[in-house]
């Protein structure tokens, strides 16, 4: 990050940085190294650097580590005050706090350095907007986020950690942002520790070989302790739940854009899914793709306001209004002729052939769809119907064949989604908890329940003959 500069002005090439390794790998070294060089070598007068947490106590442990540096080091107290709250450069009148989330002040900052510690814990980019807003003034500000994996699977870090991707590909360009991430490349890794490197850079330094397969050897026998093993060690993105639908990086694979014309010629399969009361109401389309045996589902939800100014959701809801993915209503709770609309809109578009319902709620919404015209067909929600078609899905999506082109809303669904399983393992959807929000999926679900039937591709000619023993005697 510091080694490339502008050859005509001396400025950093880098604005941003991510830095993604596994745990104890000296993360916290690297942080106090970093801000007590800019509070004093960039050479800019009130060069204030930030350390930055999701929780002040985290936030805390961080800047205390820094101070400890300053006071271990004879050269640097001579040129550094520690105090409580505050790290001074008096020479240039700089400055090293600490801030989080949920500190009280978080106005007339001025960045030249902001480090975030762990941001796989931020569920939304409240203090990241607030830190990169208040560098305008500086000549080189930098942002450097250093984090292992986690399982926040909708926040900031997924978003940074699959833009770095994206780079690394050559699938976008981006000159202003360093990406370091450190990883295993697949599960056939975590029996080779030869390759767990990959993910520790620090190895036979802070970390020792030997007593990691200790620990993955005791750790991988309980699920719990597994899971936060390949997340915090193999530095690889896990779903907190301990029955998800699908893990983080099946999902990955699911990543195939599909344009509207490509599909437009295929029947489709209607479904939605309706809210309680001031809750998420979804709706959506799906194609059955039968030469390559994928599906493509086009979705969209409502959202009252008032659900929206309580935030319990933690997304950005007005990002997705204007991406297309959600719309958010005046009104107390979602009517049900915006749903009516929606369809008779998407008729004018595509071909529907069904549109699926759950009974619950749905009576009359589906008596005004019929007296339109549209052809409704009721799933019963119940692990016999729902539990076929939730299995199918998830090999779809372990295969690669489900294409919802990237929606990030159908995303959080998806990632929301918990397993429920009946004495015989048939096995149903629920939401792992209140705000994690499932309706695009069940939506979507409740159309593959069709969808499943049409992907089911003929096995030969079904010309079968009988042999008998005496045929086989040559009698």
């Amino acid at each position: 990050m510091y080694g490339w500069i502008h050859k005509d002005t001396d400025i950093r090439r880098f604005r941003e940085g991510l830095i993604f390794v596994g745990r104890k790998n000296g993360k916290s070294t690297m942080i106090s190294g970093l801000s007590n060089y800019a509070v004093s070598k960039d050479g800019e007068n009130g060069a204030n650097i930030y350390l930055l947490a999701n929780s002040k106590q985290q936030a805390s442990i961080i800047f205390d580590e820094a101070k400890a540096m300053v006071k271990k080091s004879p050269q640097l107290r001579r040129h550094y005050t520690p105090l409580r709250f505050e790290i001074k450069h008096n020479k240039s009148f700089s400055s090293i706090e600490a801030r989080a989330s949920d500190s009280e002040k978080l106005d007339g900052l001025n960045t030249h350095l902001g480090v975030f510690d762990e941001i796989h814990e931020f569920k939304d980019y409240k203090l990241i907007n607030v830190i990169k807003k208040s560098r305008g003034s500086r000549k080189q500000p930098l942002i450097i986020y250093i984090t292992t994996a986690g399982y926040q699977l909708d926040g900031p870090l997924v978003k940074y950690y699959e833009d770095a991707g994206d780079v690394l590909d050559g699938a976008t360009k981006d000159e202003r942002t360093f990406y370091y991430i450190a990883e295993l490349d697949s599960e056939e890794e975590f029996e080779k520790p030869e390759t767990w490197v990959k993910a520790n850079p620090n190895m036979g330094v802070s970390l020792n070989l030997e007593t990691l397969k200790e620990d993955w050897e005791k750790d991988k026998r309980t699920p719990d302790e597994r899971r936060d093993f390949i997340t915090k060690q193999f530095n690889i993105f896990v779903n907190a739940s301990k029955t998800p639908f699908i893990e983080y990086d099946v999902l990955k694979r699911n990543n195939k854009f599909t344009g509207i014309e490509q599909v437009k010629n295929i029947p489709a399969v209607g479904g939605y899914d309706l809210s309680d009361t001031e809750d998420f109401t979804s709706a959506c389309l799906t194609f059955p793709i039968i030469e390559t045996g994928e599906v493509f589902v086009m979705s969209h939800s409502w959202v009252p306001k008032k659900k929206v100014l309580e935030e319990n959701e933690k997304i950005n809801y007005y990002e997705l209004q204007d991406q297309g993915y959600l719309t958010i209503v005046d009104t107390e709770y979602i009517r049900e002729e915006v749903v009516f609309d929606w369809f008779v809109e998407q008729s004018n578009h595509f071909n529907i052939e069904l549109i699926t319902y759950d009974r619950a709620k749905a009576f009359r919404l589906n008596k005004e769809l019929e007296e339109y015209g549209f052809d409704t067909e009721e799933v019963r929600q119940g692990f016999l119907t729902l539990g076929p078609a939730l299995d199918d899905l998830k090999h779809l999506f372990i295969d690669g064949k489900v294409i919802f082109n990237n929606n990030p809303l159908m995303r959080w669904y998806i990632n929301n989604v918990e397993l429920v399983s009946d004495r015989n393992n048939n096995k149903m959807p629920k939401k792992s908890n209140r705000y994690r929000k499932i309706d695009g999926f069940a939506a979507f679900l409740n159309t593959h329940t069709q969808i499943m039937e049409k992907l089911v591709v003929t096995q030969g000619s079904g010309d079968i003959g009988v042999i008998s023993m005496s045929d086989l005697m040559g009698r």
